[in-house]
């Protein structure tokens, strides 16, 4: 399978202070690359868990004894490591997002490039895929797809708009879609507002947010004292939520201070918002809006 170079490599494994016999997960294998740098700096002793509900993946799989590649939806840390007998973890990577792979093949309907099937399946077992959102939804979510997960601020009539054209006929394909919704798509921002239509839909298809969340919520359960979580997003919505709960430990309100005034937060934040630098977004376009943040548990 061809996937991309990998976004961040060094600084994202670096984050991980990886120790030779720890045990640490990548939730995101894709084509492999920040595993095969976690296994270069693990001992003989190290143990290295991956995830990805991508079957494509699979065929990136490593041999390596020290390696275990589990075929499933990374909200799922917590149970799937239990299975292996693994109840906490010295670290742990996730690289968010659509893998290089996924936006490359045509069939998938990731690419606002190519016109396919109306998909956006990260996972072929799910049964809700970028059709149902289109043709099924009514008004209101999808408005709230669109505002929530796409923010744009013409949701209300990107919605009216799918939900009178698809009284004609279904909206089965991508190119059917930019049909559709072409007059919001003045050529100047076409490929911006097109991204933000794609990225909202891909979202929901796949329950982005809440499974991040979820990550998020177990990666703390799981991460023993002084172990590393670095995490690269690609859109302010991912960044938020790691930013938040990184900072408080949750993703919405404060936490309790004590008599005294003073709060305790599960993490703290190891060095400054990590971007790429011009070098690598020359080399890899789609490094151009990651996000790298390092956290250590108390």
């Amino acid at each position: 399978m061809e996937y991309h170079n990998p976004v961040l490599l060094q600084a994202s494994v670096d984050g991980l202070n990886i120790k030779p016999d720890g045990i640490y997960v990548d939730v995101t294998f894709g084509g492999g690359g920040h595993s095969k740098e976690i296994l270069k700096r693990l001992g003989p002793n190290g143990k290295l868990f991956a995830f990805d509900q991508d079957e494509d993946a699979l065929a990136n799989a490593l041999t390596d004894e020290r390696f275990t590649l589990i075929n499933e939806n990374f909200r799922f840390i917590k149970r799937f490591l239990r299975f292996y007998g693994v109840k906490s973890v010295d670290g742990i990577l996730a690289d968010l997002g659509v893998s290089s792979h996924q936006f490359d093949v045509a069939e998938r309907g990731f690419s606002t490039r190519f016109d396919a099937d109306l998909d956006m399946r990260m996972s072929q077992k799910n049964d809700l895929n970028a059709y149902r959102v289109v043709n099924e939804y009514d008004e209101a979510s999808l408005k709230r797809v669109f505002l929530d997960y796409g923010e744009l601020k013409n949701a209300p009539v990107l919605a009216r708009t799918i939900i009178e054209a698809r009284e004609q006929d279904p909206i089965k394909t991508t190119d059917a879609l930019k049909e559709v919704l072409a007059r919001f798509l003045p050529e100047r921002v076409r490929n911006k507002i097109l991204a933000q239509i794609y990225q909202a839909i891909r979202i929901e298809v796949n329950q982005e947010m809440d499974v991040l969340k979820e990550f998020l919520e177990q990666s703390l359960e799981i991460l023993n004292s002084n172990g590393r979580l670095s995490v690269i997003s690609y859109h302010s919505l991912e960044d938020r939520l790691v930013k938040r709960f990184v900072k408080n430990g949750m993703f919405e309100g404060e936490p309790e201070r004590d008599f005294f005034g003073n709060f305790s937060v599960p993490f703290k934040t190891v060095g400054k918002l990590i971007v790429p630098d011009h070098a690598e977004i020359k080399e890899n376009n789609r490094a151009r809006s990651a996000k790298l943040r390092i956290a250590e548990k108390r």
